[in-house]
């Protein structure tokens, strides 16, 4: 709400001016009501004062002003700048501050409000951000930093005089930036004068400079403020999240604590005796190096356990624990920090695989569960909480920014026209240019506010009505329009002709395509021959994109075609290929090469998708400027404060980390290597630089630094990626408007087509002619023969029907059209029963045109054909009621003429003996089919013959057993599939059977059991076995949830097609510069001894490397990924965009010299750019698109179903309804209180709200003190430990028998009592059980692990934070959907699990496979595929994989127990394998996170939005239960106050209520009662508003309300609570008016007369209230 409708003038500020302020001050004070006053938007502080309020004169500039914003108008004033812009100052005098009119204050007022002051401290705060960047020491930088501290000093001498000290909230103490200003600068002026020893402590606080840069900017302020916001929105998350870190941490402790430090120890021979002292001592101190075992390349020593599935010991060593922690000790579970801390680089996902390892190496497999739930909760849920409401802010704020734009835009205009009206064309024309500027504002602070095109409009015409000055036109029309002949301008007309035409532009289009294969083909070593080949094909692509420029400027001239965009980037790209072509042999200009890659995006003329994309993305880069320029300014802020933190550090401590005592190559010595530390923590990886920096500094900076860096920076991350991704969830293909090209190029495939249509109608109808005269011939004969009257009722019956659903309602016919097309999206029906297919009538090869023609608007027919019987059978298939509903509607009218023929006896008599056995055949086998249990016993064989491929690993030959009973089975499955699907064939037919996505997919799967039935039989078909893989994908055809969740996958995948192609034409890009840059240069000359390279002091190039030792070569070796060619630049760039394995791929690309050069440490060292500029731009901003469209069409196929989930089956909706009701409160009933004197007061006792938080103290208490629990704790803490584990046992069990005792029998009735007296049994069994049986075999921790588990209380509804429950109910409405979604991953995981086994079994262990991970079993597999799946670690499979040379691996190598020989892999296998899985398991995940988000903006719209749900009304019920006891459906109008008030919101009225009640005009009937339903539907009147549907809701309510009671008692009503208070209040003032009359009448009789007349008075009005309660209390009684 504006507070000042009407502008008013500019007015001086005088001293007149600060009286009259005093005094309205004082006016207002003395009056107790108080204004509602808004500031103005408009007339915020930094903002330009609209044109509106007047000109500005010259005088007024930098002068006070008295504020035009009432609200602000109190005791500040006003200044305005030359630019207009507003500044604000208060009018006190007090703490020091100078009066207003003091020449002082106004000096520093003009001084701090000119333009250039704010300049002058921008380029101060960036000069000084370049001096905190170096390093180096040197004369100049003292003097410059002593300059800037004194323009810091005279800012702040400026603010506070100009400002005052502390007047109000524009003094400076009011602002908190100036707070930090002034801190910094006293701390500088204290260290560098008083205290210089502590120059380093003087450098980290300097750093806090850098964020003065915020304040300089009012959008980055104000982002500011938004990100503050989104913090305090972030609060429930935040606590969630650290109460499950403490919880997992705490199980951590339980399960893993001393665990890592179990190593495996030498065990000689000799000096036994003394080992063994040494084991009795302390193992501790071990030597590590020399007494432990470790595996090649490995830091740490091999970690041991002793379970039987935990990693074991070679020969010659034994397990024991000894030593440190491993990663510099810094990895453990041995207390609670340190387990905090694992639990935290679990939960971002850094580098999980190493820990991954170290504990399944350590505890054993078992504990894979452990990683498996907490990725699921931390790095899913979550996550999902956080992005969830990140996203809902986001999206708070741009609706805000949408309606402030909405609100302008009215106002404008209507100044506008007033200005037009009254004054004059000069303040018109202002007004205007003002208008400009604020529509470009509020453009740039909402992305999406109009659509795509409406903007691309505007901004054509604001570009065409730019005016350029007359010269400008008079030399374009003279040397840029070339009409000079009419010869001329006939070749200019046929050049135009040419040059416009559709198959030109798709020429260039094969051009383009061609040149881009031209580009890829580039690889390392490229021969002489195919180098002459690229290089002319380079130069006729030059020529052609040459001769086009020059065409279309001959064809348009210079002025026309320089006019367009893509006009100049094709000449920029021309001019680029020229002079390449000019200076192809100067030195140096092979730098400019790479250029070259901007021909691919010459593609983007023609592809209006690209178009679109890129349009969307600029826009929605300007309009997030501010939050990129914050970004970046925090990075930079960090990677100074790091420099200047560790900076020393890392050069002084660097021989604890490196033995050479060399820097590291992550560092923080200088600010290039510290940006680059920065960028590498905010991708996500920054454990490992930790590890290094607690080595070389200390704990109480490292981890603060890094947490910060993470916690800030990740918020940013987010914050900017969910902006980009709401941009991109608008992008709407349908809207593109193709330009000129793209219409020329779809024109010419359109004659290309219709060209080659022409030709193959012309060849056919030769072959056609000749047999014509012969089929119309024997078309009638044959039609009378074999067409039944059957066939042809039901034809024409069926063309009848489809006339009238074409007649009928378009909606439901374009969502069947739409699901009937896709391949693997038939309709619910069609998934259910397939029909007998049409296509096996007698009639399929006659008029099949005609019949296909008048079916062609829709799918009508199909539906039809499918969901019923065949026309030459009599089988009654199952529909469902929809579809029967429809049938018996349909038959009454259309197939009355049609049964009455079928069943006549003529007929009947007609059909054969042959047809009817073939009938019944069919009808048999299609009830066979239709089964139940028959389709119940497919899906268990189904199940069981995916299930029996997790046997066949490599000890199948040892198993002599299970392999026969396999053989066996494999046979015994593939007949009755082949049995299934003759049964179908015969019921379906043919046609019906191939035409159905999920039969052809059973079909192949047949087809895969009969070829490895065949492989096995016959030797040199063996691989034939490895497919057998694919046996699993049956499971998808078998159950419902799969079709839904693949359907819906297909739904919201398919359509991104256009965007995964730009993505790869980004990727293609830089890829081919990526072979430009580094293709040949990984190469390495490598010392076989020690496997390190050889320094650069040795080995310069090949050829030294070659001849080094005694004339013998040395392995001159390439990287396994590098970019020798495109295709190993894709893979690169693959392993780099999911951050396993890119810092060595990084490390090569810096190292890298030239082709054949020996690589040098971080030579090259400024090629980190291409990595970052590619992480950014290939790989961040392509995400934002393509999750963007996934998401748009998610939301799009969503809405088509009535905004249910698209992910679940109908049963599985009606179970979120359950669970939602679940979740809900009072979802149980209550349990009565006990007859019994002494149950009842334990009852009342335990029900108190103080024991629920005595019990919940208890609980934390119990958590507090396990934390204090260490692995090298002392036995006496063991045994307190003991005895306070024992007390709290005895605790819960107190409890557990006062609710047993109160409850009685339903105590076992809430699942909660369940789960704590399981608790309290598992604790007293676990508490005695380590006594009886030993330590050993069952852990201490046990009883404490178990005693934990009950601090989920706190996520109980009504015990803990509804903040908590609030952030739970997302995860538990989705859960349907995510258990969907993880069955299709799990059969995703099994079955690429099963192809490793059979592909990967035997690779050699090295690297990422190793006797933990890897594919000999299906157990192992699941492992390796599970953390692919969380993409951590498949990198150094993928390198294990790679090893396919005799150098490597051994392809001889006998492995026992089998045939196969060999341990090498295969390179192509290995990378499709892993490539396809992270992509499709990356598909399910972000759909996964899409449920989540989506359901919790379900859930706050719902909030938000102005609508009741189910729970609200049974909420409703519940409180009606309590004001009316005897269900008599009424309740008294005395009681409908405190009804209203006990309701939940958002009926909830509180009080005082009794107004709005009486304004509600309710019915009520005899006896002054309301009606249940007339109180409902009106609070449900007042919540929705005067809306259009709310007529149609209130119906709704109505027709729900008589449902549920039939027996409503009726009444009619006598009065409304509306007339009744008009009548009270009628009644008051006509008492009032006697009273007064006689009062009027007595006032002349005595005083002893007066006082009589008074009694009576009373006396009269007690009896007439005593006379009333009597009738009521009468008329109530009779009713009842």
């Amino acid at each position: 709400m504006l507070a000042s409708p009407e502008p008013k003038g500019l007015v001086p500020f005088t001293k007149e001016s600060l009286e009259l302020m005093k005094q309205r001050i004082a006016k207002k004070h003395n009056e107790e009501h108080k204004e509602d006053l808004q500031p103005n938007v408009d007339l915020e502080v930094g903002k330009e004062l609209p044109f509106a309020y007047g000109n500005l004169s010259p005088g007024m500039v930098s002068a006070p002003l008295e504020d035009v914003d009432p609200y602000y108008n109190k005791n500040t004033f006003m200044v305005l700048n030359k630019k207009r812009t507003i500044f604000r100052f208060n009018t006190t005098s007090t703490w020091c501050t100078l009066s207003p009119f003091s020449s002082i204050r106004r000096t520093t007022i003009k001084v701090l409000v000119h333009p250039f002051f704010r300049l002058l401290i921008l380029i101060s705060v960036l000069t000084d951000c370049i001096l905190m960047t170096m390093t180096d020491f040197v004369d100049w930088k003292a003097i410059l930093e002593n300059a800037l501290l004194g323009i810091y000093t005279f800012e702040i001498l400026v603010k506070l005089i100009a400002r005052g000290i502390w007047a109000g909230p524009f003094s400076f103490v009011g602002d908190p930036w100036n707070w930090l200003d002034f801190s910094v600068t006293l701390f500088e002026f204290i260290t560098r004068y008083l205290l210089p020893g502590f120059t380093s402590i003087l450098n980290i606080a300097r750093t806090l400079r850098i964020l003065k840069i915020i304040p300089l900017n009012k959008g980055q302020r104000s982002l500011v403020g938004n990100l503050s916001h989104c913090v305090k929105k972030l609060t429930g998350v935040i606590l969630l999240t650290l109460l499950f870190l403490s919880i997992f941490s705490l199980i951590g402790m339980g399960l893993f604590m001393g665990n890592l430090k179990h190593k495996c120890l030498r065990w000689p021979q000799e000096n036994e005796n003394e080992t063994l002292h040494n084991r009795t001592g302390s193992l501790y101190d071990i030597r590590e190096v020399e007494s432990f075992y470790y595996l090649e390349g490995e830091r740490d020593a091999l970690l041991c356990g002793n379970r039987t599935d935990a990693s074991q010991c070679p020969e010659g060593y034994m397990c024991v624990k000894a030593g440190r922690n491993p990663d510099f000790g810094y990895t453990n579970f041995d207390n609670f920090g340190w387990a905090l801390f694992a639990l935290f680089r679990l939960m971002t996902q850094d580098y999980p695989e190493a820990l991954y390892h170290q504990i399944l190496y350590a505890s054993g497999k078992i504990y894979m569960i452990f990683f498996v739930v907490v990725s699921f909760w931390f790095a899913f849920y979550l996550a999902s909480l956080f992005l969830s409401i990140l996203a809902m802010a986001y999206e708070e704020e741009k609706q805000t920014h949408t309606e402030k734009a909405k609100k302008i835009e009215p106002k404008y205009q209507q100044t506008l026209k007033e200005l037009q009206e009254g004054k004059g064309a000069a303040k018109t024309k202002t007004t205007q240019i003002e208008m400009k500027k604020i529509s470009s504002t509020t453009m740039s602070t909402s992305v999406d506010m109009l659509d795509d095109a409406t903007l691309r409009n505007k901004k054509e015409v604001k570009d065409s009505r730019k005016k350029c000055p007359f010269c400008c036109y008079r030399f374009a029309k003279i040397f840029l329009i070339w009409n000079c002949s009419p010869c001329w301008l006939k070749l200019k007309d046929f050049i135009h002709m040419i040059i416009m035409d559709p198959f030109t532009d798709l020429a260039l289009i094969i051009c383009i395509i061609l040149n881009t294969l031209f580009l890829a083909l580039q690889y390392y070593p490229l021969s002489v021959k195919m180098d002459n080949v690229l290089a002319i094909g380079n130069m006729v692509f030059i020529g052609i994109f040459t001769a086009e420029m020059i065409f279309k400027i001959i064809a348009m001239h210079p002025y026309g075609y320089f006019q367009v965009g893509w006009n100049i980037f094709d000449s920029l790209i021309v001019f680029h290929g020229l002079a390449e072509l000019c200076l192809m042999n100067v030195r140096g200009f092979a730098l400019l090469q790479p250029f070259s890659l901007l021909r691919i995006f010459k593609l983007g003329k023609y592809w209006p998708t690209f178009r679109s994309l890129m349009w969307t993305l600029s826009t929605s880069l300007v309009a997030l400027k501010n939050l990129i320029l914050l970004l970046f300014m925090f990075t930079v802020f960090s990677a100074v404060l790091g420099l200047k933190i560790f900076g020393a550090s890392y050069k002084n401590c660097v021989c604890s980390i490196d033995q050479d005592c060399q820097p590291p190559r992550w560092h923080m010595h200088d600010f290039f290597h510290s940006y680059l530390n920065v960028f590498r923590i905010l991708c996500g990886e920054w454990i490992e630089t930790l590890w290094e920096c607690l080595e070389v500094a200390n704990r109480i900076t490292c981890i603060p630094f890094y947490m910060m860096v993470i916690l800030i920076g990740n918020l940013l991350i987010f914050y900017l990626f969910l902006a980009l991704v709401s941009s991109f969830c608008s992008y709407k293909s349908t809207t593109i408007e193709n330009n000129k090209e793209a219409k020329n190029v779809q024109l010419a495939v359109a004659r290309i087509k219709k060209g080659i249509n022409y030709v193959l109608l012309k060849t056919l109808c030769k072959k056609q002619n000749a047999k014509k005269e012969k089929l119309e011939n024997i078309n009638d004969t044959y039609i009378k023969d074999t067409i039944s009257d059957n066939t042809l009722s039901e034809l024409s019956n069926t063309q009848d029907f489809l006339k009238d659903k074409e007649k009928s309602s378009g909606t439901e016919k374009n969502t069947m059209t739409e699901n009937e097309n896709q391949s693997l999206i038939p309709s619910p029906s069609v998934s259910e029963t397939v029909p007998i297919a049409s296509g096996e009538s007698d009639i399929e090869n006659l008029d099949n045109k005609e019949i296909q023609s008048k079916s062609a608007d829709g799918s009508s027919k199909e539906k039809v054909k499918q969901s019923s019987s065949s026309e030459c059978s009599t089988v009654d298939i199952a529909i469902s009621e929809e579809e029967e509903m429809v049938y018996e509607h349909e038959k009454t009218k259309h197939l009355k003429n049609g049964h009455e023929r079928r069943s006549s006896p003529s007929q009947i008599s007609r059909e054969s003996k042959k047809g009817k056995i073939w009938k019944n055949i069919r009808k048999t086998c299609c009830k066979i089919v239709e089964n139940s249990w028959f389709k119940c016993f497919i899906g268990l064989v189904t199940l069981l013959s995916t299930g029996a491929l997790a046997f066949e690993d490599i000890y199948i030959n040892q198993r002599k057993t299970i392999k026969i009973l396999l053989e066996y089975a494999d046979m015994i499955f593939t007949y009755i599939f082949i049995l299934e699907m003759l049964l179908k064939w015969m019921a379906y037919g043919f046609k019906a059977y191939f035409t159905n996505a999920w039969y052809r997919l059973d079909f192949m799967v047949v087809i895969v059991f009969c070829l490895s039935l065949i492989g096995k039989s016959q030797e040199d078909l063996k691989p034939l076995i490895s497919i057998k893989f694919l046996r699993a994908l049956r499971v998808l055809s078998q159950f419902e949830r799969m079709k839904v969740v693949v359907r819906a996958l297909i739904k919201t995948t398919l359509p991104t097609v256009n965007v995964f192609l730009i993505c790869l034409m980004i990727w293609l890009a830089f890829s081919i510069l990526g072979v430009h840059l580094f293709a040949g240069k990984f190469y390495e000359c490598i010392d076989p001894t020690s496997g390190e390279r050889f320094p650069l002091s040795e080995v310069i190039n090949k050829s030294q490397c070659e001849s080094l030792v005694f004339n013998e070569p040395m392995p001159w070796e390439n990287a396994e990924l590098n970019f020798d060619n495109v295709g190993n630049g894709f893979l690169s760039l693959f392993q780099v965009a999911t951050f396993n394995g890119w810092i060595t791929i990084m490390n090569s690309a810096v190292d890298s010299i030239d082709v054949e050069m020996q690589p040098n440490f971080e030579d090259n060292i400024y090629m980190y750019c291409y990595f970052t500029n590619f992480i950014i731009f290939g790989l961040f901003l392509p995400l934002s698109m393509l999750i963007g469209s996934i998401v748009a069409n998610f939301n799009k196929h969503k809405m088509k179903q009535g905004g249910s989930n698209i992910f679940i089956t109908v049963k599985q909706k009606k179970l979120c309804r359950g669970l939602k009701k679940l979740m809900s409160e009072d979802s149980q009933n209550p349990i009565p209180r006990p007859a019994n004197k002494f149950q009842g007061f334990i009852f009342g006792l335990v029900m108190n709200k103080i024991f629920s938080i005595i019990i919940m103290v208890l609980i934390f208490a119990h958590a507090l003190i396990l934390m204090m629990e260490s692995e090298d704790e002392s036995p006496q803490m063991e045994i307190a430990l003991y005895w306070i584990n024992t007390i709290f046992v005895l605790l819960y069990t107190g409890e557990c028998l006062l609710k047993l005792i109160s409850f009685r029998c339903y105590y076992f009735t809430i699942g909660w009592n369940i789960f704590d007296f399981m608790v309290v049994i598992f604790s007293i069994t676990g508490l005695f059980l380590p006594i009886m049986v030993g330590y050993y075999l069952v852990s201490p921790s046990l009883v404490q692990l178990i005693l934990l588990s009950r601090i989920i209380h706190i996520l109980r509804l009504g015990k803990g934070p509804e903040a908590f429950h609030n952030l739970l109910l997302p995860l538990m409405l989705s859960l349907p959907a995510l258990l969907n979604l993880s069955l299709l991953i799990f059969l995703l995981m099994f079955v690429y699990a099963i192809f490793g086994m059979y592909n990967f079994a035997y690779v050699k262990k090295e690297a990422g496979i190793n006797d933990v991970s890897n594919f000999e079993t299906f157990g192992s597999s699941i492992l390796c595929i599970f953390q692919v799946t969380i993409v951590a670690g498949w990198d150094g499979m993928l390198s294990a994989i790679f090893n396919s040379k005799w150098s490597d691996c051994d392809p001889d190598k006998i492995n026992p127990g089998t045939q196969i020989k060999g341990d090498c892999g295969n390179p192509y296998i290995g990378i499709i394998y892993f490539v396809s899985y992270i992509l499709i398991s990356w598909l399910i995940i972000i759909n996964m996170y899409i449920v989540v988000i989506m359901e919790f903006f379900n859930i706050v719209s719902k909030k938000q939005a102005k609508t009741l749900s189910e729970d609200d009304f049974r909420k409703f019920f519940q409180v009606w239960k309590r004001f009316d006891p005897d269900r008599t459906q009424y309740i008294d109008s005395s009681k409908l106050s405190d009804f209203a008030a006990a309701l939940d919101p958002p009926l909830l009225m509180l009080k005082p209520n009794k107004g709005q009640l009486i304004a509600m005009d309710l019915p009520m009937a005899v006896g002054d009662r309301i009606h249940c339903l007339d109180i409902l539907l009106a609070f449900t009147k007042r919540v929705l508003g005067k809306d259009e549907k709310m007529e149609k809701v209130l119906s709704e309510i109505e027709t729900g309300f008589m449902l549920a009671n039939p027996f409503k008692i009726t009444y009619e009503p006598i009065t409304t609570t509306l007339k009744r208070r008009q009548e009270a209040v009628s009644a008051t003032i006509i008492q009032r008016a006697y009273k007064s009359y006689r009062l009027r009448q007595n006032e002349k009789n005595a005083a002893n007369i007066h006082m009589i007349d008074d009694d009576v008075d009373v006396k009269g009005t007690k009896e007439v209230i005593h006379f009333d309660k009597a009738k009521e209390k009468s008329i109530i009684q009779s009713q009842i």
